[in-house]
């Protein structure tokens, strides 16, 4: 006879029945396979619901059976984990590995608060009386980046070198980054594409985004600085992107829909909605223990489905496993700053941390995003966190 367990949560766990995020795990001995979090338990989604689609290294064959599956497969867990489940499906959060919890396809960063997009004119474009570059209110601005280079959350980051040219500097020089920052986002991890020659409609996008992850894209500013004009970020972004082990279904964010902020002037029949939706989610970043920002993901002006239909308005392909970021999340507020470029002003006013005043990344800092989110039934639902420390990269040329 199988032996059974009911697990049980506290009622005030960010990770009860109204959440169950997806995630992969393994124990010594064992390949890894998907499972969900409950409370500080991991349950094996295999055992619990008898279907090997889940028994795999990676989300990315059951994100591709599509949204109908998605819905069903929410459902049959929350009604198995009310009764009694086999006993070798739990384990406690503390004894598991938690890895990248699907193939990342392919990963473009979009551009998509206002506030983080103003600051950042303000700091480059001091003489210009419009911070936003003339197309930013018309489309969500974008690049391709690496998807290879996207991490779980723990992966020790590296330093990245490179080309970079200070103000005082006749010529470029080589070496590690002096100006290494963060950039605390949500990620979008799309379950089922469109083929190519086709887009998905905004109004459609729901039903293609599987879930939502935290995301922190790594950022060497003084080699993006050198090498971005004229096609935009490359190697001082490609080095590290970490994401949250957790994803959490599109489905369990019903409640912290939100419209979005006023779009003026009025968008491109492409990018109209109904009702275009952000999402309430309080971020946290925390540097070395210390909490230095609280952004908004409420503030964004382009909605998660508005990025999807520009990204695959051309007729661009998007498979099982793509990830697209929404760029920093800021909020109006100086305690609100998503990256630490717009915290410390470019640097000239540092913030104080552990009782030292810091403006950039230094080897052995580490940086942990944390974020929450309204749940169905008045409830709390969390992200996890996308936890990364900085190590001595590199430095020979």
């Amino acid at each position: 006879m199988t032996s059974t367990i009911r697990p049980t949560v506290p009622a005030d766990s960010l990770f009860g029945p109204a959440n169950l995020p997806y995630g992969v795990y393994s124990v010594p001995g064992r390949e890894p396979r998907v499972a969900t979090r409950y409370g500080d338990h991991v349950i094996d989604l295999a055992l619990l619901l008898d279907d090997d689609v889940f028994a795999r290294p990676s989300l990315n064959a059951f994100m591709a059976q599509g949204h109908a599956r998605w819905v069903e497969v929410r459902a049959a867990i929350t009604e198995r984990l009310a009764d009694r489940v086999p006993t070798e499906a739990v384990h406690d959060l503390g004894t598991v590995t938690l890895h990248l919890p699907f193939e990342v396809a392919d990963y473009v960063d979009f551009y998509a608060s206002e506030h983080h997009a103003s600051n950042l004119g303000r700091l480059f474009r001091p003489d210009n009386p419009d911070p936003l570059l003339p197309n930013w209110k018309h489309l969500p601005v974008g690049y391709h980046g690496r998807a290879a280079s996207v991490v779980v959350s723990g992966t020790d980051i590296a330093r990245p070198s490179g080309q970079r040219k200070g103000p005082q500097d006749p010529t470029p020089v080589f070496g590690p980054s002096t100006r290494l920052d963060i950039e605390a986002e949500l990620g979008f991890v799309v379950g089922t594409g469109n083929a190519m020659g086709d887009r998905i409609g905004a109004e459609d996008a729901e039903r293609h985004i599987f879930g939502v992850v935290l995301f922190n894209d790594w950022s060497a500013r003084d080699i993006q600085a050198w090498e971005y004009v004229p096609l935009g970020p490359n190697l001082g972004k490609s080095f590290a992107s970490t994401i949250s082990p957790w994803v959490v279904p599109l489905l369990a964010l019903d409640a912290a829909r939100v419209p979005v902020p006023p779009q003026e002037p009025a968008v491109l029949p492409y990018l109209r909605m109904a009702r275009p939706w952000g999402l309430d989610v309080d971020l946290t970043v925390a540097w070395n223990g210390q909490v230095v920002s609280r952004p908004p993901y409420s503030a964004m002006y382009w909605s998660p489905a508005q990025m999807l239909a520009h990204q695959t308005v051309n007729g661009a392909p998007t498979r099982t496993g793509d990830l697209f970021a929404s760029g920093t999340v800021s909020g109006p507020e100086k305690e609100q700053r998503g990256a630490f470029i717009e915290l410390t002003w470019g640097g000239k006013e540092p913030v104080t941390v552990n009782g030292r005043p810091r403006t950039f990344l230094e080897d052995g800092d580490e940086v942990v995003l944390t974020a929450t989110a309204p749940g169905a039934g008045g409830t709390r639902i969390g992200f996890g966190e996308a936890r990364g420390r900085i190590v001595s990269g590199k430095q020979e040329a």
